[in-house]
Order: structure tokens, then C-alpha cells, then sequence
């Protein structure tokens, strides 16, 4: 890439990831990496997000796309195909008007990093004849048992007769070894045809990026690498925590659901070390008070210490406030004559 801009940058990187916690934070701190490297950064996020959160970051620049719902976001949509959608649609059309943007700038843009859920950043990168990186926030495990799937090599819905199932790389797989989308086959089916389309039109992108390292996954990685090359870049958390050469690099620096981790930490510092079982689904899973319940009584009965993190999406209200109650219920301890209180963050 041109470095010659008459400016102390290089080239200009455009990230955009998935509108979604743990999607935003491997990007973000990939990005502050390439800032550290020499490069400029611009980071993409959805309009609704920006208006909420008034992100700031001295590592990097934020810009807008729209997902087509402004006012508010994934729940204002209703209904994940309809988000899906309608991001595919405008995000498309305010992607290509943010490249237009820039090109008239001191500092155009030189090439898209994009989370791999957006294939469609792909094509618009290249119908202005940018370089692309598709970037995989899942562990290459993962990516590749969603390969298979994508490319037939992989029968769907799994049988039983089938397992176990063998993969190169990995070790042989039952059906509980596999990702929740093919081990519960039809389950959130918009979600699953996403991570499947990942590999759309991912031969077209000029690099691959996988959010892992080497050493931890070195034989699915040479196994994946002879079909699809890629780059491990992870792992991607704050530099404090891995080699300090980001300088004040001590946190993921946007959150999109309101913490207050005072309250965890202060619960965490008076329990015995390695007493606490830690849970998260993260902020896509969409959970019915059944299953929360179900997930709840589990973890009553390890009789261990427990951190349970749930960012709660139901379009029901009522459901939600009925949910709300009975979790709390059980976390004031009246399920049970255990007394096992903690903190839960409900988003």
C-alpha cells in the first residue's frame, strides 16, 4: 500500500465489525495494534451506537454506518432476520457513502478489515478497488467445522450413524463436540445461515485473519491454511495483559451495555481463589426463562461460587419483567436453602 501521503501515516484501515460486544472488541484491539504499527485507523460503527455511547479512543477514529435502525438498534428491528436485513441493505449503501467520504481526503481509505458476518463489505470494498481482510472473531476450530458445513462436506442435519465426525486438525468429534447451531440443527436459523456465509465470497478477499494464535491451534490452523490461507492476529485483548507495547492499552474501551464492574470485582476479592465458576453467553444468545432456570439450577448444584453475565433480548416486555423477577429470585437465594448469593449483570 502507497505510503507516500505526505503525513507521518501510513496506509488507512476501515474496520468494521459485527454491531456486537464480542465482536467489537477483538476488532477494536486489532486496530489499536495497527495504530501502534504506523497506521491509521478509522473504526466503523452503527449510528445508533455512536449516539448511544459518544465512543472516544486515542488510538483510533470512529465513523458511522447505519444498520437502517438509528433510534434503536437490533431491538428496534424485532426480529433478527429483519436486522440482518436491513443491515445488509443500508449498511451497504452508508458504507460505500462513508469510502466516499474519505476519498477526497488527505487520508483515503487504503483497505477494509471486515468482520467476516458481513460478506457484503467485501464487495463494496471492491467495487472501489480496495484491498480486503476478512477477519473471524471465532477460533479457527470453529471457523472450520463452519466451512464444512458451508461447503457440503459436512451433511446436515448430522446423523447419528455418521459420528464420530472427522475433521483434519482436529480430533474426532461426536455431536456435543460441535458448535450449538449444528449439534441443536435449526436452531436460531438466521444466525446459522449467517456464520455459514461467512464464506461466501471470502476466496475473493486479499487476507484472511483469524482471532486466535498459533500455539494454540497449530494443527486446525495448518489444516485450514491449505484451503483458505489465513493469518493468526489474537489474541486480541488489551496489551496490558499480554506484552505492554500499546502503551495505557488497560481496557477494550467501548462497551455497549452500561457496567459497573466494581460490583463484580468487590464480590470476586472476598471468595477463595479458584472458587468461582464463571459463565457468559454473550450478547447475542437469546435465552427463554426455561432455559435460564434450567441453566441456573445447574449451577445451584455445583455448590461452588458463581459469576453469571446474561445480556437478556426479548421483544416480549412482559416476558422480560417476568424474567427479570425470577432470576433474581433465585439470586436472593429463595430457590434454595443455600445460601449462594452473587452479582448478575442483566443488560
Amino acid at each position: 500500500m502507497d505510503k507516500e501521503r505526505g503525513s507521518s501515516y501510513g496506509a488507512h484501515v476501515l474496520a468494521l465489525p459485527y454491531p456486537s460486544q464480542g465482536h467489537v472488541n477483538p476488532m477494536l484491539q486489532f486496530c489499536k495494534r495497527l495504530v501502534s504499527k504506523g497506521l491509521k485507523t478509522t473504526f466503523a460503527i452503527t449510528t445508533f451506537i455512536s449516539n448511544t455511547m459518544n465512543p472516544q479512543s486515542n488510538y483510533v477514529q470512529f465513523d458511522t454506518i447505519s444498520d437502517g435502525y438509528d433510534e434503536g438498534g437490533f431491538m428496534q428491528a424485532g426480529d433478527v432476520q429483519a436486522y440482518l436485513t436491513r443491515l445488509e441493505a443500508t449498511g451497504s449503501k452508508t458504507l460505500a457513502d462513508l469510502i466516499k467520504r474519505h476519498q477526497n481526503s488527505d487520508h483515503p481509505i487504503d483497505c477494509i478489515v471486515y468482520d467476516a458476518f458481513l460478506p457484503w463489505a467485501l464487495e463494496v470494498a471492491k467495487e472501489f478497488g480496495l484491498a480486503a481482510a476478512a477477519f473471524f472473531t471465532q477460533p479457527c476450530a470453529v471457523n472450520y467445522i463452519y466451512y464444512y458445513a458451508y461447503n457440503g462436506l459436512l451433511k446436515l442435519p448430522v446423523e447419528r450413524s455418521s459420528l464420530p465426525v472427522s475433521i483434519p486438525g482436529m480430533p474426532m468429534l461426536e455431536l456435543e463436540d460441535m458448535p450449538s447451531f449444528i449439534y441443536v440443527h435449526g436452531s436460531y436459523p438466521a444466525y446459522f445461515e449467517m456464520v455459514l456465509n461467512q464464506f461466501l465470497n471470502v476466496e475473493k478477499a486479499d487476507y484472511v485473519l483469524v482471532n486466535t494464535f498459533y500455539k494454540l491451534e497449530d494443527k486446525v490452523v495448518d489444516s485450514m491454511s491449505r484451503v483458505s490461507p489465513l493469518m493468526t492476529i489474537g489474541p486480541t485483548i488489551p496489551s496490558l495483559y499480554l506484552d505492554k507495547r500499546v502503551e495505557n492499552d488497560n481496557d477494550y474501551g467501548l462497551n455497549l451495555f452500561q457496567l459497573d464492574p466494581s460490583i463484580c470485582l468487590e464480590w470476586l476479592s472476598h471468595k477463595p481463589k479458584k472458587s468461582v465458576v464463571y459463565m457468559s453467553f454473550g450478547s447475542m444468545a437469546n435465552l427463554g426463562e426455561e432455559q435460564m432456570e434450567e441453566l441456573a439450577w445447574g449451577l445451584k448444584r455445583t455448590n461452588c461460587y458463581f459469576l453469571s453475565m446474561f445480556a437478556i433480548i426479548i421483544f416480549d416486555g412482559n416476558t422480560r419483567v417476568a424474567l427479570h423477577r425470577n432470576l433474581q429470585i433465585f439470586l436472593s437465594g429463595d430457590l434454595s436453602d443455600t445460601n449462594t448469593s452473587l452479582p448478575s449483570t442483566i443488560s
